[in-house]
Order: structure tokens, then sequence, then C-alpha cells
């Protein structure tokens, strides 16, 4: 614990260029939170969904969205078939970590394979099984989350033929257990969490700058690439490829299909003074990630502002966010926060598109989905999902305002990381509430 607090001061000391710990500090506090994770948040949630074993499958290359949460800093990958089985005893409140292996995987789950008496894995694994003899068996299959779904048919088929028939009926699903693994932040992560979107933050406000930005020269498709060889200079890595919008005063129409592509909805265009500029832009780093939209005014010269129509335009989605954020309460489903926000919006006259997902191990994490922007009456299955504390998400929405000024509707597209607990939500880093300014 030490060491992380001290890595974490040294973190939040250093300036935007220099925050990034070299790899094998990297490691080191990736490893510390997968103990804790492991040894502190595992058995509480196996307790938590009554499940007392899970077992997890895979093979190297065609790796289980899980296991790679759990492997070692220095496993890049899975190795051949990799077995992992956790079991937590209800009555002792222990939890054993074993792996099906020859070797440990990292100093956390130790090898369990006894080759000389199971010289085939399947029968190890069955032993193991056996030897346990659990009331519930979880594997990660999954109708609603793909996060959830990583055992393969290949491996499904095997497991279920070779294990003995009085355990063949106890085999269940692991999406419960499976999904609160991957939402639930940790103490330990939330002291970190904050750096991360720093650091997004602070890379954008670097690309909606003059220092990047030559009005007339620079165009979106210059700033994309940018905003990406910004994050490999870094040393660090993004979970997609980021995006660069053009909206100002001309007859282009806003087109959801479009703004969801990398070439955003306008195509390649060169940046002009007067231009609303919109990037969509996140980080790997500590096996965390982030997801951020904010938006940029190019100034015209005897400009020192952004134009008023715009600012209002921005403060309006701001209430629109706060419309979505005061909807979170425990267990209630990302349908019901959906369809509530969007009454709520309707009669403050917002015209709003809610599309809200969980955040954290992954972009697009596992954990109620909150509307899409094509699907703005529910969601059926992740929708249905109930919320949970000490989770993370991304408020992802927009708004649409018809600016006479320039003779069209916009929208302010906006995307902050939060987190929700039970003192309720906030933002992890703050939100956009003005917009960067372009040659100021």
């Amino acid at each position: 614990m030490k060491r992380l607090v001290v890595l974490i001061f040294v973190l939040l000391s250093l300036n935007s260029s220099a925050q990034i710990l070299p790899l094998k500090e990297q490691a080191k506090v990736i490893d510390e939170v997968l103990a804790d994770r492991l040894n502190n948040l595992l058995p509480q949630l196996m307790e938590k969904n009554n499940i007392d074993m899970w077992v997890l499958i895979t093979r190297e290359y065609n790796e289980d969205p899980i296991i790679k949460t759990m492997l070692p800093a220095t496993w890049l990958s899975a190795r051949r078939r990799t077995m992992l089985v956790f079991y937590y005893n209800p009555q002792t409140k222990t939890l054993t970590k074993s792996a099906i292996a020859r070797y440990n995987v990292g100093d956390q789950i130790l090898a369990a394979w006894d080759m000389k008496k199971h010289p085939n894995q399947w029968d190890a694994l069955t032993a193991l099984v056996e030897q346990h003899q659990p009331k519930k068996i979880a594997v990660n299959t999954s109708v609603d989350f793909g996060h959830a779904d990583g055992l393969d048919h290949t491996e499904y088929d095997t497991f279920i033929k070779t294990l003995p028939a009085a355990y063949k009926q106890r085999v269940v699903s692991a999406e419960p257990l499976a999904v609160a693994w991957l939402e639930t932040r940790t103490a330990r992560e939330m002291q970190f969490y904050p750096q991360l979107i720093s650091i997004s933050k602070k890379i954008i406000a670097e690309g909606f700058s003059s220092k990047v930005i030559t009005p007339g020269i620079t165009t979106s498709e210059d700033l994309v690439w940018w905003f990406r060889q910004k994050i490999q200079d870094l040393g660090l890595s993004t979970w997609f490829h980021p995006s660069v919008e053009i909206q100002r005063n001309d007859s282009v129409k806003f087109d959801h299909l479009k703004a969801f592509s990398n070439k955003g909805y306008n195509g390649v265009e060169v940046i002009r003074a007067g231009d609303l500029l919109h990037v969509d832009f996140g980080i790997t780093y500590l096996r965390l990630n982030t997801d951020i939209q904010e938006h940029a005014y190019v100034l015209r010269p005897d400009e020192k502002d952004a134009p008023e129509f715009l600012k209002v335009a921005l403060t309006k989605t701001n209430r629109l966010q706060d419309i979505l954020t005061e909807q979170y309460k425990l267990n209630k489903s990302g349908n019901q926060i959906l369809a509530d926000a969007l009454a709520v919006a309707k009669k403050e006259n917002i015209d709003a598109t809610i599309y809200t997902h969980p955040i954290g191990f992954h972009g697009h994490a596992a954990g109620p989905t909150i509307g899409l922007w094509d699907q703005q009456g529910g969601v059926p299955g992740s929708g249905d999902f109930p919320t949970h504390y000490n989770t993370a998400y991304s408020i992802e929405l927009n708004a649409a305002f018809q600016i006479k000024e320039w003779n069209k509707s916009i929208r302010i597209m906006l995307e902050q990381d939060g987190y929700f607990d039970e003192t309720g939500f906030r933002y992890i880093n703050g939100r956009q509430t003005a917009f960067h300014l372009v040659g100021n």
C-alpha cells in the first residue's frame, strides 16, 4: 500500500508530459491492484452472488476478456490453454486461487496441476472440482454482455464432456459475478483514476490550441492523427481511434451515423476561424480506460471568446448532464435511468440524446447500458441491468439546438467520466463547462 501511495504522489506532482510511470513501475502498480482485487474484492463478490466456484478457461490468442484482467503485468496474453479456478468456501470465508498449469500465474494464482497424477489437463481440472465439491460452477457465458461471454464453444463442450455427471447440472452462467468483477472499482483504483482523466484532458487541451491548430491549414484529419501520435509518444495506448468533427455556419446538417464514424459527420475538412470543434478521445493506462468528448471554438481575429449562442448551448448541455446523473440510484436499471432523464429533459425543452455506458477495464464496459444513440426507448438486456455502487461511467450524450445565427441545428456532444457510490454520482476529475479557445 505504501508503495502505491508514493507512486500516486509522484504522478500527481509531475507535469502532463512526464506523468506516465516507467513500465517497471506501471507493472508494480498493476500487480498490487490485482492482488487487492483478487484477495479482497473477489471473495466479497462471490459471496454476494452466491457462487462458490468460478472456472475460467481460455487459449492463447483467443483470450477471455476477463482472464486478461486477472493476469500479472508481465503476462501479455494467456499461455497455451490457461485454466483458472477460484473456490470460495462460505463456511470458512476463504478463497482458493488455482491455475491448472505447470507454473504459477504470477504470485497470486498458484499452479495446481500434478502432471504425474493427471497427465491430461482436463482431468486435473475435474479432480480440482471434485476436491472442492462446489454447489455452483460458474463459467463465462452470457447473452447480454460480450465481456462475460469469453468461454468459447470448443472449450465449453470439452469442459461439459469431461465433467462428472454429478456436476454437470451445477454449471451456471457467471454473468452476475463476471459483470461485478469488471464494473467494480476499488479504492486503490480510484486513487489513480483521476490521473488518467487529467492526462486525457491535458492532451485534449494541447490539441485544441494554437500549438497544434493553424486555421486555414490544419485539417480535422491532421488533428486526429496528432492525438493518436501524442498517445504513442507518451508511451500510452488507446482503445479506439480518436475522431474530430467540425460544425460551422454552413448548410451541412448533423448526422448521428456519420458523427460516430472515425471520419466525423462532415469528413475531412480544413479547420477555419469560427469553427466549433469536437473530439472523441480516450487512453488506456494501468489497465483502465478513459472516454472523453469536449468542444473547442476557433476564434475569429476580432473575437476574445466564443459566441454567446454557443456558450448558452454548452450550459444547457451541462444541465442535461445534471438531469442524467441526478437519476442515479442503487439498483435502478439503465433503461429506467434513461427514461426518467429523457422525461425531465423534455419538460425542460432540451432536445436530448443519451448514450451513457460504464467504463473501467474496457472503454465500453460491462454494466447497465443507459441508452444507445439509435435506441432512445431503452436497450433490451444490458439496459435492464441494475446500477451498483463503486462503479464508473462515461456520461455520454448530446443536445440539439437551433442556432438562428447559423440558420441550422447543431449538437453539443459531451462525454465525461464519473463515479457512482453511496454518496451519489460525481465526476472523477471535473467536466467541461467552457469551450477550449483556439487562438487566444
